[in-house]
């Protein structure tokens, strides 16, 4: 009787370790660093990161970076799709924000870390899923051809100011759809980014959209139909709306900015 007691005890307190050990999909301990260091600019089209603030207080940041880099690859191939891919973007984010921590305050750009033989978005610095990986595995391994959902573009951040913004808040399943559809509609109204200019009869906007632009495709339409059904975005103007959406522009593409989205400038 002993014997079997023991043996209920003991799977009991396996259960309970595991329970305890769940990953948090609420993203708690991430979504604290991320109130506590970004804040919305520019009407809450654009956002910044206070990293020196970060960098004095890193502790939530890298909690969740450890949190991320224990979670199993059978376990993620089990989660929802929506768990999966709120999952991967704030990795993402993450993983970006150490990167850049780890020469902060002497850089100006995401691009001084990287090399003529690597870009800072193919080096391997951490793990996750079980193996080394790039921020670049995360987005053109995984989101881009998992999920098929062109919003990633908006949701994903390279540390810039002409990157989509950073929210000051993780990424959740239960709220996925709505987050990458509000993300979406920032960066289209953000007119730093994409502006109509009706004179010219030119519709300008990011470089995402010449990097990305088949991913914004659907129904064997191209890219300026997309743009042409989110013209209540790309303009302010009832009449220029008109003109987007019946296809009237000539399509130009803007050039990046690479610039820290730093809080103050780049110190």
């Amino acid at each position: 009787m002993c014997k079997i007691l023991r043996m209920m005890l003991m799977m009991t307190a396996a259960i309970l370790s595991t329970a305890a050990m769940a990953f948090d999909h609420d993203y708690a301990v991430y979504g604290e660093a991320l109130k506590k260091h970004v804040r919305w600019t520019a009407g809450g089209n654009s956002s910044v990161v206070d990293y020196a603030a970060l960098k004095r207080d890193p502790a939530a940041l890298r909690t969740s970076l450890s949190t991320f880099s224990a979670v199993d690859k059978v376990d993620f191939q089990r989660w929802h799709p929506d768990q999966q891919q709120a999952f991967l973007i704030n990795a993402y984010n993450a993983f970006t924000l150490e990167l850049i921590l780890s020469r902060y305050p002497d850089l100006q750009s995401i691009r001084d870390l990287g090399s003529l033989l690597s870009s800072p978005w193919k080096q391997s610095f951490f793990a996750l899923l079980g193996e080394q990986r790039s921020l670049d595995w995360i987005e053109h391994q995984q989101l881009r051809p998992r999920y098929h959902d062109a919003r990633i573009h908006f949701a994903v951040n390279c540390a810039s100011i002409g990157c989509p913004a950073l929210r000051p808040e993780p990424y959740r399943a239960a709220s996925l759809d709505a987050q990458l559809t509000d993300q979406q509609r920032r960066f289209l109204s953000d007119r730093s980014r994409n502006r109509f200019n009706a004179s010219r009869g030119v519709l300008s906007v990011s470089s995402i959209f010449k990097w990305y632009g088949e991913d914004f495709t659907a129904d064997n339409k191209g890219l300026e139909a997309w743009l042409a059904s989110q013209a209540s975005l790309l303009a302010d103007k009832p009449v220029d709306q008109a003109r987007i959406a019946k296809g009237q522009f000539k399509l130009e593409y803007l050039s990046y900015d690479w610039t820290l989205n730093a809080s103050g400038g780049q110190r």
